[in-house]
């Protein structure tokens, strides 16, 4: 019998739960249900709230090498007799140490790359309303100049020292890479010394939950849903304000998540008494599933390139549609009528709204029942990841 690889999966939680918490379940499962042996090792940000004044000036440095995660892995590795280890999230209290004590126990790393921080310090290639590539084109200093993360200079000098002395040291040239689709991959080999071939493709997937029925869509509520974090990036202020204009008549708009813009939503919902909006806050994924399984389609305005959005894939695992720009990652991940719709990011969200009946009785183009495209699938996935592994172990990417 084949020995499958025993794998450390390593993952940072961020405070406000996100796609990247749900692709390492979803992981874990699918090594599993395969027959590997996985270990999961974890840091959260809330960690953060319960640190002493000394340990927050500390922060910085340990951002950048967390000594506690170094000797932790290393214990975990020679233990656990780990082959492989899987990292997802760094940021903040695990750090790039992890790559380190890995390879000094002589086990390959692959880093899954969910965003762009790897060349951005805001991890978004966004920055005043827009798409920003200064630091690609300029250096790194511009994020600094623009205080790019979290619109502070402090934290942008962080990630800007995190990024350059890991680079300077050459860790990021030594270990391999999935992105989740070949624009990242584009973007990320075009703007790094990172050599292709240790760069993989590999998207995101989900189980198909056979406990929520795909609804026909003459039987749906008049309804759409966006599901999200509430903040400018994703483009929720400029839904609610095309929302707005529709008037009245418009559907009804269900808003799953949380974020810092969830009073400015509500607020904004009081003071032009919208009763066509609903704010359900962070909910349960089975539940944001049971809600897209009712809804017209899933509205997708967000204003960056995106890492992959998770909401994508599992609107279409219950036969929902996806409305969204035609720019980045979403505008690959959507086949124009047929698994949803694209809107040209040059015009509002609005010119699309405008036209929701026009878009609704062009149903017929649309397969409901579509199954999630062979690449999302489970086993085309495992299968994926399985020859990535192998390509690692085998020589090449260690």
């Amino acid at each position: 019998m084949e020995k499958k690889p025993k794998i450390l999966l390593v993952h940072n939680y961020y405070k406000i739960p996100g796609g990247e918490d749900t692709v390492v379940v979803n992981e874990k499962k699918l090594l599993e249900e395969n027959g590997h042996e996985v270990i999961l090792y974890t840091r959260h940000n809330n960690e953060l709230d319960h640190m002493s004044f000394f340990q927050k000036i500390l922060l910085p440095f340990r951002a950048i090498f967390n000594r506690k995660t170094y000797r932790d892995v290393i214990r975990i590795i020679r233990e656990e007799r780990i082959d492989i280890v899987h990292v997802h999230n760094t940021l903040t209290l695990i750090s790039p140490s992890v790559y380190y004590a890995a390879r000094k126990c002589g086990v390959p790393v692959v880093q899954t790359v969910h965003n762009f921080r790897l060349i951005c310090p805001a991890a978004t290639l966004y920055r005043d309303g827009h798409i920003c590539e200064d630091c690609l084109q300029k250096g790194l200093r511009c994020a600094v100049r623009h205080k790019c993360y979290r619109g502070s200079r402090m934290q942008t000098l962080m990630s800007v020292a995190i990024l350059k002395y890991h680079r300077m040291r050459g860790i990021y040239r030594k270990i391999n890479y999935i992105c989740l689709t070949e624009f990242n991959k584009k973007m990320l080999v075009g703007h790094s010394d990172i050599p292709a071939e240790r760069v993989f493709v590999k998207p995101n997937f989900t189980f198909r939950d056979e406990e929520i029925a795909i609804v026909p869509y003459e039987k749906r509520k008049r309804q759409f849903v966006f599901v999200g974090r509430l903040e400018t990036l994703k483009g929720i202020d400029k839904l609610f304000q095309a929302w707005q204009e529709l008037g009245e008549d418009a559907p009804e708009l269900v808003v799953c998540g949380s974020g810092p813009l969830e009073e400015w939503c509500k607020n904004f919902i009081a003071e032009h008494g919208m009763k066509n909006i609903q704010m359900l806050g962070q909910v349960d994924n089975q539940t944001v599933k049971r809600i897209m399984a009712q809804s017209l389609a899933l509205i997708f305005p967000t204003q960056w390139y995106e890492g992959f959005p998770m909401t994508i894939v599992e609107a279409y695992s219950v036969g929902t549609p996806v409305i969204g720009p035609d720019m980045g990652n979403v505008g690959d991940l959507i086949i124009d009528g047929v698994t949803g719709w694209k809107y040209n990011t040059n015009c509002k969200c609005q010119v699309l709204l405008n036209n929701l009946e026009k878009y609704q009785n062009k149903n017929e183009n649309i397969k409901l029942n579509f199954n999630i495209k062979e690449d999302f699938s489970p086993l085309s996935n495992y299968r994926n990841l399985k020859k990535i592994y192998d390509i690692i172990l085998n020589g090449s990417g260690k």
